[in-house]
C-alpha cells in the first residue's frame, strides 16, 4: 500500500501545487467534455465546468476536506475573470461605438430596456416569493438573475462586488446561478419561438421580406462597376475635381483612354469616351453613374496584363491608425486601394478610414508598385500570428487601476472592480489603441483561447467553492424557487420586447431573434436563430447589441450589489 501513497497524497494533500493542478485539470476536462453533450439539440458548452466544479467541491466537503486553499481558489477565480472580460473587451471594442447606427440605436435601446426588465422582474420575484429579512436572499437572487440570462461575466462581477461588501463571508451565489442556468438556456429559445406565434409571423414571408430589404438597403459594402464617360462637363477635369464636385467617396482603379490602360491618380484628366473601373459604396453607385456615364461591358482582364490585383495584409505596427489618405497610395506608389476587409467584413476604402493591423487591403497597380506597397504594409502572416502579450498585460494593468478608482467621491465601495475596469479599458484600447501605437490585433483563435482559459478557470473556481453548500441549498433551501424565478426572469422580458420590436419598430423577425440572443449574450440562442434563417440577419442583430449588452450586464451586476446589498 505504501507504494501507492504518492497517488493518495495527490488527492488528500490539498495544499500541494500538484493536487491543485490535478483538481483543475479534472474539473475542466470533464466539464468541457460533458458540456458537448446535446439534449434536445442544445448543449451547455464550457458552462458545464461550473457543475463539475460543484460536484468536486461537494465530494471533498462530504469527506470533511477542503478541496483547495480558499485564497488560491480566489486568486485563480479572479485572474480567470480578468482575462476573460479583458479579451471580450478587445473583441467587441472595434465595433462597440460603430454599433450605434440608425437601426443600431433602436436595437441597442431595446436591448437596454430588456436588461432593465430582467432586473425589475428579479426584484418583483424577490419581494413576492422570498423572505426579504434574510440578508443573503437578495445576493442569491442576483445569482439567479445571471443564471437566468446565461451571463457568466455578470456572475463574476457580482461575485467580486459581494466580496468587497461582505468580505470573506460573501454569499456563494453560484448555487443560485447553477439552479437557474439550464432552464435559462431553454427559456430564451422557447420565448423567441413563442414571440413568433404571438406576432403571427410566417418564416417564409420573413425570408422574402428580408431579401427585398437587403436588395434596397444602402450600405457601405463596396460596389464595383464599369462606366464610360459621357458627361461633356467632365472633359478636361481632373479626378480630384470630379471627386470634390460629387462629394462622394469612390476609387477609379483602372482607366482606358485612347486604347491605353493606366492607373489613374488625383491629377488624371477625364475625357469623353474614357472607360473606367470604379469602386464605391453601394449607396453611392447610382449617383456616381448618373454623373459620369452609363455602365458598359468591358473586359479589363484582356487589357491589364501589366497590372495585378493583390490582397495585402497589414502587419507593420507603424501603419496602425494611419488614414487611407495619409498613405498617398495613388500619388506616391502609383496604385489604388479599392476595398478593405476587417474582421471578415468588406468595407469601402474611403479616404478617412484608419488602417489597423490585421486589415486586408485590395491593391491594384503595376506588379512592382504593388510589391512595394506589400513591403511597406508588412504582409507577413507569421508576424501577425505572434501574440501581442505586452498590449494585453498593459491593458489589464490599466484596467485594474481604473476599476479600483471610486466613481462616486466619498463612497469607496462604488467602483467598477476587477471585472468592470478591465472591460472598459479593453473596449477603449480595442477601438482607439492605434492612436497611442498599441497593436491590439489578436487572431480570432488566440482571442478565443485566452478567453476560454480565463472562463474555465473562473467557472471551476466558483464551482469548487460553491460545492460545499450547493446540495443543501437546492434540496433543503430555496433551490426550486430559484429555478422558477429564474424562468420568469428569462421569459417575461423577451415576451415584452420581442412584440414591441415587431409591432412598434417593424424589425424583421430574424433580426429580432438575433437581437434577443445578443441581449442575453447566449450563443445557443444565436445558433437556433441562424438555423431558421439562410441570411445574416440574426448574426447582425446579435453583433449589434452584444457589446453594449455585455457591458451593461457586467456594470449592472456591480451596481445592484453595491446599491442594494450593502
Amino acid at each position: 500500500m505504501e507504494s501507492f501513497q504518492w497517488l493518495s497524497s495527490l488527492f488528500t494533500n490539498t495544499s500541494s501545487v500538484a493536487h491543485i493542478a490535478l483538481l483543475y485539470a479534472i474539473v475542466i476536462a470533464v466539464g468541457v467534455y460533458l458540456g458537448k453533450i446535446k439534449v434536445l439539440g442544445i448543449s451547455l458548452g464550457v458552462t458545464f465546468v461550473l457543475f463539475t466544479g460543484i460536484i468536486a467541491g461537494h465530494i471533498f466537503h462530504y469527506y470533511g476536506m477542503e478541496a483547495a486553499p480558499t485564497d488560491i481558489l480566489t486568486f485563480i477565480q479572479d485572474f480567470g475573470l480578468i482575462l476573460f472580460v479583458f479579451m471580450i473587451g478587445l473583441q467587441v471594442g472595434p465595433g462597440f461605438f460603430e454599433s450605434f447606427g440608425k437601426a443600431g440605436v433602436k436595437l441597442n435601446g431595446l436591448a437596454a430596456v430588456a436588461i432593465l426588465l430582467n432586473i425589475l422582474v428579479m426584484f418583483a420575484c424577490y419581494y413576492i416569493f422570498f423572505d426579504t429579512n434574510n440578508p443573503s436572499t437578495l445576493p442569491m437572487m442576483v445569482g439567479t438573475l445571471y443564471g437566468a440570462v446565461t451571463n457568466t461575466p455578470g456572475l463574476g462581477a457580482a461575485n467580486e462586488a459581494l466580496v468587497s461588501v461582505f468580505g470573506a463571508n460573501a454569499p456563494q451565489i453560484a448555487s443560485a446561478y447553477a439552479c437557474a442556468y439550464p432552464l435559462g438556456v431553454l427559456g430564451i429559445i422557447g420565448a423567441i419561438v413563442l414571440t413568433r406565434y404571438i406576432c403571427k409571423i410566417k418564416l417564409e414571408k420573413e425570408e422574402k421580406r428580408l431579401a427585398a430589404m437587403e436588395e434596397t438597403s444602402a450600405n457601405k459594402k463596396p460596389f464595383k462597376m464599369h462606366l464610360e464617360v459621357t458627361n461633356k462637363y467632365l472633359e478636361g477635369k481632373t479626378l480630384l475635381q470630379v471627386h470634390n464636385f460629387l462629394n462622394r467617396d469612390f476609387v477609379v482603379s483602372r482607366l482606358v483612354h485612347a486604347g491605353e490602360l493606366c492607373i489613374p491618380n488625383r491629377d488624371t484628366v477625364f475625357h469623353v469616351g474614357d472607360q473606367m473601373l470604379i469602386v464605391c459604396a453601394e449607396a453611392d453607385h447610382e449617383a456616381i453613374m448618373a454623373f459620369i456615364g452609363p455602365m458598359i461591358d468591358i473586359d479589363f482582364q484582356q487589357q491589364d496584363q501589366p497590372l495585378v490585383s493583390k490582397r495585402i495584409l497589414i502587419t507593420n505596427p507603424e501603419i496602425n491608425g494611419k488614414s487611407m489618405a495619409s498613405m498617398h497610395f495613388s500619388s506616391v506608389y502609383g496604385v489604388n486601394v479599392t476595398r478593405l476587409t476587417r474582421h471578415g467584413i468588406d468595407l469601402f476604402a474611403s479616404a478617412g478610414l484608419p488602417l489597423q493591423v490585421g486589415d486586408k487591403i485590395m491593391v491594384v497597380g503595376p506588379e512592382d508598385a504593388v510589391d512595394r506597397v506589400a513591403t511597406k504594409m508588412g504582409n507577413s502572416v507569421k508576424r501577425l500570428n505572434a501574440p501581442n502579450i505586452a498590449t494585453i498585460f498593459v491593458g489589464i494593468f490599466l484596467g485594474i487601476i481604473f476599476g479600483s478608482l471610486p466613481f462616486i467621491p466619498g463612497m469607496p465601495l462604488m467602483k467598477l472592480g476587477i471585472a468592470g475596469g478591465p472591460l472598459i479599458v479593453a473596449i477603449l484600447i480595442g477601438r482607439y489603441g492605434y492612436k497611442i501605437r498599441l497593436v491590439t490585433y489578436t487572431t480570432t483563435s488566440a482571442n478565443m483561447m485566452l478567453r476560454e482559459i480565463g472562463l474555465v478557470l473562473f467557472l471551476a473556481s466558483v464551482g469548487i467553492k460553491a460545492g460545499a453548500g450547493f446540495f443543501e441549498t437546492v434540496m433543503e433551501g430555496d433551490g426550486l424557487l430559484y429555478v422558477l424565478t429564474g424562468f420568469l426572469i428569462t421569459v417575461i422580458p423577451i415576451l415584452i420586447i420581442g412584440p414591441i420590436a415587431r409591432w412598434k419598430f417593424k424589425f424583421n423577425y430574424f433580426t429580432i431573434a438575433g437581437m434577443l440572443a445578443g441581449t442575453y449574450t447566449d450563443p445557443p440562442a444565436l445558433a437556433y436563430s441562424n438555423s431558421i434563417c439562410s441570411r445574416e440577419a440574426p448574426a447582425l442583430g446579435y453583433s449589434t447589441v452584444y457589446p453594449l449588452s455585455m457591458f451593461l450586464r457586467i456594470l449592472t451586476a456591480q451596481l445592484i450589489v453595491l446599491f442594494f446589498c450593502g
